[in-house]
């Protein structure tokens, strides 16, 4: 299962969506801080023009008519608007608390489609020891029909008895037919998770259900810390919260510093001449006088914004904690009831061996043997089908846990603002 848990962080499509998401959230935070920094702009261009000879009023016109000119000019500019209020400051940190959001979504997508995984193989698992279950069935049903056949035969017994052996082992095998469709379709949905093609993957038979180990529990407290759910779910917050400031900087002027200067010159030759030289510099203001209620509806719009994202984050650590509970006591219950499932398997086979020497000597007829044979099997098979269930609730329980998931694996406002490296590129384990 660990071969596959590898496979499934490097080819699951969902945890490569994740991902993408997250190198998205990445690159929105280098372009929030690219305006703290001045933008400057270079245009070359040149022209060459003739006026119209056919201007003959004024002198202007005369002495400019159907004359030819050219012009080469080499501009650059600059313009930087200055973070006075802390605009830029508030959506570069909404930017990385997004960021961070969506570096928790990508370990809970990758926690989600890890315990899907493990919950299906632990099924292939079970399914397998069912299917030995039911197999023995059908060897067992296979010799009582034998010795039916010849009590049969011998006048001991009359058809009937023979009849219903025939009809239980028929029973018995379109039973343990059937049950190669679960594992098929289980088998299939790992191949879905780790990328490959239903008809090129297979999973060994090996029936085997146990015990899932002790898990360390620790406080109720650290639920806080160790679900990405819900870290994803207060850097949500966070973002909102500094959202409110970037709404709040409309209200103050904005302020550019621009200034602009090159060269210009009709022959390409003097271009770079001092004499060629021009520029300006200069800064502005603008400031809304009347927008009618824009701004202010804008910032109770993220204020709203922000208590819906409280409300939901609350909710998140409510729903932790009902998802913790739920599993234990699910892991619990079940312990107890496979307990006793087991004794009930243990009196099961007692009765059937007790029963097979009553039909063996002749004191009980076949529907006895079939009746202890039934209820054995069945009693088996429903504690195969307990320990499935405690094996996929242990499951649930570590993903409500956070799968040994905690906060400082979630990567800072500093790390976030930095520049993939080629390690990044790739989905890491």
């Amino acid at each position: 299962m660990n071969a596959l848990e590898d496979q499934l962080n490097i080819n699951n499509q969902n945890i490569r969506e994740s991902f993408e998401n997250y190198m998205e959230a990445r690159a929105l935070v280098r372009e929030a801080r690219s305006q703290y920094f001045p933008t400057v702009s270079v245009g070359p261009a040149y022209s060459r023009s003739q006026t119209s000879s056919n201007l003959t009023s004024g002198a202007i016109a005369s002495s400019s008519s159907g004359k030819q000119s050219q012009v080469f000019e080499l501009p650059g500019e600059v313009s930087w608007e200055p973070d006075f209020w802390d605009k830029i400051r508030n959506t570069v940190r909404s930017q990385q608390y997004t960021a961070q959001v969506t570096a928790a979504d990508l370990a809970n997508e990758k926690l989600t489609e890890q315990a899907s995984l493990a919950e299906y193989f632990f099924e292939i698992r079970g399914q397998d020891a069912l299917q030995g279950i039911l197999d023995a069935a059908v060897d067992a049903d296979k010799k009582s029909l034998d010795a039916e056949q010849g009590r049969y035969d011998t006048g001991v017994d009359d058809e009937i008895s023979l009849v219903q052996s025939q009809t239980t082992l028929a029973s018995a095998q379109s039973a343990a037919i059937n049950i190669k469709i679960a594992r098929a379709q289980y088998e299939h949905a790992i191949a879905m998770l780790i990328g490959k093609q239903a008809s090129d993957f297979s999973i060994p038979v090996l029936a085997k259900t146990s015990a899932p180990p002790p898990i360390p529990l620790g406080l109720p407290s650290q639920l806080l810390e160790r679900r990405p759910d819900i870290a994803a779910a207060e850097r949500t917050m966070a973002s909102a919260n500094a959202q409110i400031g970037v709404a709040y900087a409309a209200f103050y002027p904005t302020i550019t510093l621009s200034g602009s200067g090159g060269f210009e010159s009709s022959a390409l030759k003097n271009l770079l001449a001092a004499v060629s030289r021009f520029w300006s510099v200069g800064p502005s203001l603008s400031e809304t006088i009347y927008d009618g209620g824009l701004r202010r509806a804008t910032v109770n719009q993220y204020i709203a914004t922000y208590n819906a994202d409280l409300a939901a984050y609350r909710q998140s650590v409510l729903t932790a904690f009902q998802q913790v509970e739920d599993a234990l006591a699910e892991v619990r219950i079940l312990s107890d009831q496979i307990k006793r499932q087991q004794e009930a398997v243990n009196y099961a086979e007692r009765y059937l061996k007790l029963e097979q020497t009553r039909y063996d000597t002749g004191i009980d007829p076949y529907i006895d043997l079939a009746v202890a044979q039934t209820t054995s099997y069945s009693s088996q098979q429903t504690l195969a089908d307990l320990q499935i269930q405690q094996m996929s609730a242990s499951v649930t329980l570590i993903q409500a846990l956070g799968g040994g998931w905690d906060r400082t694996q979630l990567p800072t406002p500093a790390q976030v603002t930095q520049k993939p490296s080629a390690a990044d590129t790739t989905i890491q384990h």
